[in-house]
């Protein structure tokens, strides 16, 4: 038997240029060199890029890559990839392999067929993809092909940011800055950096290939827009952590395999809740990193489905009354020596860092819990949050009630104690300061939970790209960081003396940032009218929550570090929300025509055999038809149900006519979220009520059960 070490260690990463590989493969002169552009922010010479290309080629070719992409994350929230071959004819006309460091630097894709959100004209079509260097390149195999992909920025002629890479980057750098300076100030001089660490789980669906290819719903959308709930789903609560049937373990396997030969760790793997889903998490990565690697998850799983026989849904809500999928965002900071920031500590001034950075994200939060809910915000995700284990719009944070204690207990204390003082401070543990990993309960239905040494951000959803809720939480921390150094600054300019200047400032902050911590019930109609009266909130719709991405606040918090410009963020809302129209447009068109080609026809024929049969009972019972009474009123009732359907198709008819075409973008995605979707959910309704009526026979698409069951 092929020990684990076998199997995992020598296949890991073996498709990517990674730093080993870069190491092993360049010149120790130019590694040494790249390195120091990387950890300095510095440009790489032509010469280093001359060298870096010949040997990714040569690694490259040696892996079967004929072609070579900047690959991009654009404002679709998929990804982007222009091939181009390594075959050139040299000065003699004979084919050649050539890759040269200005083609490994940037390539020149199309931008006028982007989303721009109104940043340029259509007729201005140049754009630029540049290597990130910092990100490995690594060999994307597809049927009989491999292609070497380069993770890179994407921005306009005249550099605005047309994509999800950029802002990432800068958020990291942003927030390691402002992680460096408070280290600083609290006399750590060692430590050279701060970087985000980003862990994904990844929750989706399952369906069989061809039930999938029965429904055009599935196929156009992504979810079920008719159907009723299962009859079965997850009322038993016996799925979630089920041992995993051969088939679907056969699945995950090859999915894992091949990303692990992509150098993505996947950890874990298990049936989530509901009938038919799953999850996949991968071990914590640099955040510019784990945001590339979650876009090769979701392509994967994808891929390596079809093989299977199956179809991977990453929509948020394909089918009702069982849970939704979303993305657990985990998040922490590691600084140059390896310290987890977030992790409690054992001496005093650990523990005083700890707090620190802990409250650096709950300020954050408190600052800019709308911002939060607004980045989550999408057509998948309206279905999704509140119900079913997913968190509710307004984002609130969970510490523990022991963390709160500690918290509230420091506030209290009076500030001009002396650092003797701190150190006889009980915490509930006995002797000095300290604070255990795991010091609370998970609370399921909080958006934003502390779970030992990271935070979890639970709103994010299943389909999503990862960067930006990631740029959010950069930039929003970096920000309490700078604010939080600068009040230290303060109180040691004052005569403080370090330790009693921390827990000064950090008794203020802790003071300032009470209304976002919440442990309760996050689902409970209490907490939803507590947090208003706090100041906390969020729009009922996701063309409402999206509105913070261009408050004053959120637009101050991208240009204070160079994150996103004004026009860039407004771009990206307009985007956001002709995305959020153009989904529900297409629900609107594809509902419309399975209840006009599919529902009604099969309702009709229904009703037509009921009626041929109470015809023929009532001629064979003569005198005696007063007993057809039941039959009557189940053939009224169908009658009704048909008519009711025949008004909701005329009402979908009239929604694409109307504004849907007319007023302006915001009017327009509030139109839809507003009237489109409820006369959705109202035709759905009367064709679910059908379905539950009608011959299984009769009915023209799978079930939601049948849709349900994989087969073993």
């Amino acid at each position: 038997m092929r020990s684990a070490d076998a199997r995992l260690v020598p296949r890991f990463g073996e498709n990517t240029f990674s730093f080993a590989s870069m190491q092993e493969h360049l010149p120790s002169e130019t590694y040494d060199k790249l390195m120091f552009a990387i950890r300095n922010q510095r440009p790489i010479s032509p010469e280093i890029a001359n060298v870096i290309a010949q040997a990714m080629k040569k690694w490259a070719i040696s892996k079967g890559a004929t072609h070579y992409t900047h690959w991009f994350q654009p404002l679709t929230g998929l990804t982007a990839e222009k091939h181009d071959s390594f075959l050139d004819i040299d000065k003699e006309g004979q084919p050649i392999a050539r890759f040269t460091g200005r083609q490994l630097i940037m390539s020149e894709p199309d931008a006028s067929s982007f989303p721009h959100g109104g940043l340029r004209s259509t007729f201005e079509a140049r754009g630029y993809a540049a290597w990130d260097a910092t990100s490995p390149a690594f060999i994307m195999e597809r049927a009989d092909s491999a292609t070497l992909c380069l993770p890179s920025v994407y921005v306009t002629y005249k550099g605005e940011v047309l994509d999800k890479k950029t802002p990432l980057l800068r958020s990291c750098v942003a927030v390691s800055k402002a992680s460096v300076e408070m280290l600083r100030k609290l006399g750590n001089k060692r430590v050279t950096g701060v970087t985000p660490h980003v862990g994904a789980e990844q929750e989706y669906f399952l369906v069989e290939a061809e039930l999938f290819d029965q429904r055009p719903d599935l196929r156009e959308v992504g979810a079920t827009l008719i159907g009723a709930g299962p009859a079965r789903g997850q009322q038993l609560e016996d799925h979630y952590f089920r041992a995993l049937n051969e088939r679907i373990l056969s699945f995950m396997e090859e999915a894992e395999q091949e990303l692990m030969r992509l150098g993505v760790p996947v950890k874990t793997r298990h049936n989530e809740v509901a009938p038919a889903q799953f999850e996949l998490a991968a071990i914590h990565q640099p955040a510019n990193i784990a945001a590339d690697q979650n876009q090769l998850v979701m392509e994967v799983l994808r891929r390596v489905a079809a093989h299977h026989g199956l179809r991977a849904l990453l929509y948020e809500k394909p089918y009702n009354r069982v849970n939704g999928s979303g993305k657990h965002n985990n998040w922490s900071l590691i600084d140059s020596e390896g310290t987890n920031l977030l992790e409690p500590g054992t001496n005093q001034s650990s523990q005083m860092r700890f707090l620190i950075f802990l409250m650096a994200v709950v300020w954050g939060v408190e600052r800019h819990s709308a911002l939060l809910s607004g980045i989550t915000a999408s057509a998948g995700n309206d279905r999704r949050l509140g119900g079913n284990e997913a968190p509710p719009r307004v984002t609130s944070v969970h510490l523990g009630s022991h963390l709160d204690a500690v918290l509230d207990d420091l506030a209290e204390i009076a500030v001009n104690n002396n650092v003797e003082d701190f150190k006889e401070i009980d915490l509930g543990l006995g002797g000095v300061a300290r604070i255990p990993r795991d010091t609370t309960d998970r609370n399921r239905t909080s958006p934003f939970a502390f779970t030992g040494n990271k935070f979890e951000f639970r709103a994010v959803g299943s389909s999503a790209a990862i960067s930006l809720p990631n740029v959010v939480i950069n930039s929003m921390v970096a920000e309490s960081l700078e604010m939080m150094s600068e009040r230290l600054e303060r109180y040691l300019n004052e005569g403080e003396t370090r330790p009693a200047a921390a827990l000064k400032m950090l008794r203020e902050v802790i003071s300032e940032a009470r209304a976002c911590r919440f442990d309760g019930d996050c689902y409970s109609d209490e907490w939803n009218a507590e947090a208003q009266k706090r100041g906390l909130s969020a729009g009922a719709n996701a063309p409402q929550s999206l509105g913070a991405l261009v408050s004053e606040s959120s637009l101050a918090l991208f240009e204070k570090f160079n994150i996103l410009n004004k026009e860039e963020v407004e771009a990206r809302y307009r985007i956001k929300l002709d995305l959020y129209a153009k989904t529900i447009g297409v629900e609107l068109s594809v509902a419309k025509q399975l209840l006009t080609t599919y529902v009604l026809p099969a309702a009709t024929r229904y009703q037509k055999q009921l009626s041929t049969a109470l015809v023929n009972s009532q001629a064979a019972l003569g005198e005696n038809a007063d007993a057809l009474s039941g039959q009557r009123e189940h053939l009224k009732h169908i009658t009704v149900l048909i008519n009711r359907l025949i008004k909701e198709i005329h009402t979908l008819s009239r929604d694409e006519n109307s504004l849907a075409e007319n007023g302006n973008l915001e009017e327009r995605a509030q139109y839809y979220a507003n009237e489109v979707r409820p006369h959705l959910d109202a035709a759905r309704h009367v064709s679910d009520q059908l379905e539950a009526l009608i011959d299984h026979a009769i009915w023209p698409l799978p079930h939601i059960d049948d849709l349900l069951e994989l087969k073993p």
